[in-house]
Parts: structure tokens; sequence; C-alpha cells
């Protein structure tokens, strides 16, 4: 199939970016960044957008920057930028461990990572990275400009806090200390599909015992999210089997998983339970 017919927009300023959201908002104006969500929902006709406004010209949207402890990334900032470490805290190692799991190449090319953010999938790796590590994300529109904490900004299945005639113009992580661990695991039924389930975990350790813990789940929900369950049964503990292990049945206990035709409920409350376990021993490894 095609799309149904749009109208094309190339601004060159974010300033111009925004206003013309403002003004195509009500004809369901829609950004275009990566595109590799929205274009084929348009092919097959289920988005179907009077406007579109590609970004892609506007410079200050691909900039990636760290600075006072925060790696910024703009809305154009692709996928396969995180190929090799941006940063040399372990962010970069774990952006670069996760990126590998989304999709396949060609999708990492062009694909974006605020793009991601804004299309809220929950099988979105870029989605858990967010939450787990409580990502600012940077809203613009022509009433200026406001901060949304990740826990705030996903609203549910591919629906967020963003205003219709807002644009997800950047999102900023911590860069996370020298002494951070971390572990990412996901299970899919074959390389680049959707996840059926993923977490992330990160922590340090003090004396010897786990310290700032964070475990996030995504996949088996309606959105990604950290679980505090599981974080406490971690945090003053030293590492190992039986602390892996409670917090494995805090994360199961604490989800409430999607169920579809293919998926049951309790599978994927079993797959939250092998996931965090792993990626704590990966982790401490």
């Amino acid at each position: 199939m095609k799309p149904v017919a749009f109208t094309y927009h190339a601004p060159r300023t974010i300033d111009e970016a925004v206003a013309m959201l403002a003004e195509f908002a009500p004809a369901d104006g829609r950004i275009l960044a990566g595109g590799q969500s929205l274009v084929p929902t348009m092919a097959f006709r289920l988005a179907r957008p009077g406007h579109l406004i590609d970004i892609n010209g506007v410079a200050d949207l691909a900039r990636l920057d760290a600075k006072e402890g925060v790696l910024s990334i703009g809305a154009c900032v692709r996928h396969a930028a995180f190929h090799r470490p941006v940063v040399d805290t372990p962010l970069g190692a774990l952006l670069s461990d996760v990126v590998r799991h989304i999709a396949h190449y060609p999708i990492r090319v062009r694909g974006t990572f605020c793009g991601s953010l804004a299309h809220a999938d929950p099988s979105s790796e870029w989605c858990l990275v967010a939450a787990t590590l409580d990502a600012e994300l940077i809203a613009r529109g022509t009433r200026g400009e406001r901060t949304i904490k990740a826990a705030d900004f996903f609203d549910g299945v591919m629906t967020t806090a963003l205003e219709p005639d807002e644009l997800l113009a950047e999102a900023r992580l911590p860069l996370l200390g020298p002494d951070t661990k971390f572990g990412f695991q996901e299970f899919s039924r074959r390389a680049g599909d959707f996840a059926l389930g993923m977490v992330l975990a990160t922590a340090r350790l003090d004396g010897g015992v786990i310290a700032d813990a964070r475990i996030g789940v995504g996949g088996t929900e309606d959105r990604a999210r950290r679980i505090p369950a599981a974080e406490a049964a971690l945090n003053g503990q030293p590492p190992g089997d039986g602390a892996f292990r409670a917090a494995a049945e805090a994360a199961a206990d604490a989800v409430d998983p999607m169920e579809d035709i293919n998926t049951s409920a309790a599978y994927r409350r079993d797959l939250v339970r092998t996931l965090t376990r792993r990626a704590l021993e990966h982790a401490f490894a």
C-alpha cells in the first residue's frame, strides 16, 4: 500500500519546526526524524498525517555531547551513533551493549534515540534505558521548553506526556560513576524481533555490599519502568546468588505482564525472573 497524500515540510531551525508543529498539529502533523516506525505505519495507512515535518535539516538536533555529568542526545542522533562508546564512562559501554539488540543494522542507521522514546513502544530498548537511568526528556513547543522525568513521560503503549504540538528535542542521561556496574538481558524469538522481556540492572559496590541498585523492566508491561522492590532486595546485600534470586523474585512479583495470543502473562513473569537474575550475574561477573 501507499500512504495517503500529505504535505511535506523541511524546517531548518528548532523554532521553525515547533512553529510548524503547532500550526499543523490539528491536521495530525507529525515529526519525521528516522521514520523507522512512522513510515511503515503510513504505508499501511494506520497513520495518516496531513503534514510531515522533516527535522533532519535542523543541525542543532543532531548534537551528541557530554558535559556537567550528563550525556545530551539530540532528536536526530541515530541508534548507530552508539555502536562504539560515545563517552568513556560506564554509560558509553552500557549504550553500546544495548544498541546491538535494536532491530537490524539498516534500521539502526536511520532510526533515532529520541524517536524511539517518542514512539514509546513497550519493547523499546531505549525506553528501558531512559526509565532505568531516570533520564530527563526535553520537550520544545511554541509555549517554551519543559523538562519531563522519564517516570512521568511514558503513559502507556505508544502514549507519552508530549502534547500534540511539542517536539522531543533532547534526552539527557547521567554519565554514571566510574565504579558503576551494569547488566542488560533481552529475550526475543529471533534476533531483531520485538522483545518479549528485557531487564537492565545497574549498581555499584560500597564496602563489599550493593549500593544504588537500579532494576528496570521492559517489554513486559505497557511501559518500561523501575522496580523498587527488586532494588530494595539488593541494596545493602553482598553480591551473590542469594541476593540476585531475591531481586529476581521481587521483580517477577511486582510486574503485571501483558498477555497476547502467543505469550501468556505467566510466561512473561517467569521471563522477568530469569532475565533479572542473568542481568545481575552479568553486572557482577
